[in-house]
């Protein structure tokens, strides 16, 4: 029951993370609570989506995933569209002024997950251990042992948290949090309208809070589109409340849609949207990557992103420890990883919480200075090409192997 990693929780991030260690060449336990890679359908949307970006996709593509997941369903988008509902102010972005095939996909978290497990379940590097969660960690002679329900104890160099916002594995190391409550909830599901959406992702604060539509290519055209509605608690339980006749004109209403542009909607589903920031990434061998480590407002649809980010960079680290003959869990090694990620993932942490709060006031100076802002940045010119680039995940510190699978 020894093994170089072990990585829990089994979504998005701690399926990547243990796919592109075990591609590395190491032997990983992954522990997930339920069954790995979910349930996808065909021909059911999954109302969960993430805006993936090309560094995502190239690290998706290094895993030999990528193509799984294109073959299921995949939504390229080459334009995304921002704007102020009380102002003027706009900034829009195109694929082709930056030389890229697409600005990022929008993909079913389901579709990820699916492509993830199938590879997974098949690699021989890899132990599952699935339907059990940590209920105790040890740390010995190098080790660090992690105690599951059903009384299995796998044990590894490094074990890496990676399950999710409520992670266990970081309470039981004692690592603890900055926690940022927005007061608010997002609403996401799928709908069906009328016109074409033209590949372009759009979002719109309001004064309640954003409204994003992301392109879906779904069989039957492109006239569908993932939301996600955040809005102030109170507002985001009335929302709920409404049969979905009221809900579509709602939403067309704030959108600036005409009136019967929404043909149908599916059932909608409503979270608590919570930042928080752990204090630290290590303790005593176990590493934290994703939401365990950081989660943010999905006003850009960074949140796993980062955490695809933080895989990478993990995996890079202990590849070259490996490489010189370092312990996975030297203390050095793992503050390389800490020093690479923990910044980045402040910055956009502060930068989300500030775009929220500014684009929450009503004072007439800040509305004034945001639709300013955003004509300014939409002229062109580095800072707009800077905050796409930036969006779409490049970084001075790209781990090789997102390098060599950039798309082109």
């Amino acid at each position: 029951m020894s093994f170089d990693v072990v990585v829990v929780g089994g979504g998005l991030v701690g399926a990547s993370q243990a796919l592109c260690l075990a591609e590395a060449g190491m032997t990983v336990a992954l522990v997930e609570a339920g069954r790995l890679g979910g349930d996808w359908q065909e021909d059911r949307v999954d109302p969960r989506v993430s805006a993936i970006t090309p560094a995502s996709q190239a690290l998706f593509a290094s895993l030999g995933v990528w193509s799984a997941m294109v073959e299921r369903r995949v939504s390229p988008y080459q334009y995304m569209t921002v704007w102020e509902a009380e102002g003027t102010g706009r900034i829009s972005f195109a694929a082709d002024a930056l030389g890229m095939p697409a600005l990022g996909h929008i993909v079913e978290n389901g579709v990820i997950l699916a492509a993830l497990a199938e590879r997974l379940h098949d690699h021989p590097a890899v132990t599952l251990f699935e339907q059990c969660t940590p209920q105790a960690v040890s740390r010995d002679a190098g080790e660090t042992t992690v105690v599951l329900t059903d009384g299995r104890q796998p044990s590894g160099r490094v074990v890496v948290a990676a399950d999710g916002a409520n992670s266990t594995l970081r309470e039981l190391a004692g690592i603890r949090r900055r926690e940022f409550a927005t007061g608010q909830r997002a609403i996401v599901t799928t709908v069906h309208h009328r016109h074409d959406h033209r590949a372009s992702a759009r979002q719109c604060f309001l004064p309640t809070g954003p409204l994003a539509f992301l392109p879906l290519a779904l069989e039957g055209g492109r006239q569908y589109s993932s939301i996600v509605w955040s809005c102030h608690a109170d507002e985001a339980w009335r929302l709920m409340a409404l049969d979905d006749a009221a809900f579509s004109a709602a939403l067309a209403e704030a959108f600036e849609l005409p009136a019967d542009d929404i043909v149908a909607i599916e059932t909608r589903h409503d979270f608590p949207l919570v930042q928080h920031h752990a204090r630290r990434y290590v303790a005593d061998g176990i590493v934290l990557v994703g939401d365990a480590a950081h989660r943010l407002h999905p006003l850009a649809g960074q949140g796993v992103n980062l955490g695809l980010l933080d895989v990478a960079v993990l995996t890079e680290e202990l590849e070259r420890a490996r490489r010189r003959g370092a312990p996975l869990s030297d203390e050095r090694v793992l503050a390389r990883y800490t020093r690479r990620r923990r910044g980045d993932n402040a910055a956009m942490l502060m930068l989300m919480d500030a775009f929220r709060v500014g684009f929450g006031s009503r004072l007439p100076v800040v509305r004034l200075l945001r639709n300013r802002g955003l004509s300014l940045a939409d002229a062109g010119g580095p800072l707009k090409d800077l905050m796409m680039r930036q969006a779409m995940g490049e970084r001075s510190d790209l781990p090789a192997r997102l390098r060599r699978y950039w798309p082109v």
